[in-house]
């Protein structure tokens, strides 16, 4: 008897394990697809400023050797700094004008109702 008992045991052991499983790699499969569909991040300042540099770097690689792959590369930093700031500001005064365009018309809406009422 202790045998049935030890083979229940086992394949009771085996199907809790099969289920637990299944269940880790559904949960994981459903979380890829949801990271998959969410909206992409809008880059931030970090990988904004190393596109910039990467393609300055690339751009510019025919005057590594005049001025000095040091030099060059300090120079390509400060520039891909300002030019990340900037268009930084920029994205930030397109989304605050487009909820201040939003709110407009309501605002519009609420004037154009108390002056009907009067």
């Amino acid at each position: 008897m202790s045998a049935a008992v030890r083979k229940n045991l086992t394949l009771s052991v085996f199907f809790f394990i099969l289920n637990l499983g299944y269940h880790i790699i559904i949960k994981n499969i459903i979380r890829m697809s949801q990271q998959e569909t969410a909206n992409p991040t809008a880059p931030n300042k970090k990988q904004v400023r190393r596109e910039i540099g990467e393609k300055l770097t690339g751009a510019l690689a025919e005057y590594k050797q005049e001025l000095g792959e040091k030099k060059l590369a300090t120079r390509v930093k400060e520039v891909s700094k300002l030019i990340s700031r900037d268009l930084l500001k920029i994205s930030k005064k397109q989304k605050r004008d487009k909820k201040t365009a939003t709110k407009a018309p309501k605002k519009a809406a609420k004037t154009a109702k108390a002056t009907a009422k009067k």
